[in-house]
């Protein structure tokens, strides 16, 4: 097999920017997850209470669960739609890695 060309070898660095970055994202959807199934375990507790607290710094205040619920839906929202700029992120990522990665595989097939 030839020596790698340098177009080569920056495809492939390429290749592991991109592995990193699809990792780091990997961690961030497992974060916004833990956050939606807290906030969906938290919107169903409400349901069945009858008294109501919200976490404010380090102490606990009564509150409406009307304002509670609404608060939590809009975290809810807030979450979903960073989960789903990070899905977009993450596939153009994978997009342009398996386009380098047929690249790097083609020219060194010559």
């Amino acid at each position: 097999m030839a020596d790698m060309t340098k177009d080569q070898e920056e495809k492939i660095e390429q290749l592991q920017l991109f592995e990193q970055n699809l990792q780091g994202f990997l961690m961030q959807k497992h974060g916004l997850q833990s956050q939606l199934i807290e906030i969906e375990s938290a919107l169903k507790e409400l349901e069945t209470t009858e008294v109501s607290y919200k976490i404010i710094g380090n102490i606990m205040v009564k509150a409406k669960k009307e304002d509670l619920k609404k608060d939590l839906m809009q975290k809810k929202e807030i979450l979903d739609l960073k989960m789903k700029s990070l899905e977009k992120q993450e596939e153009r990522i994978k997009e342009r890695a398996q386009k380098t990665q047929s690249e790097v595989l083609k020219e060194m097939k010559r």
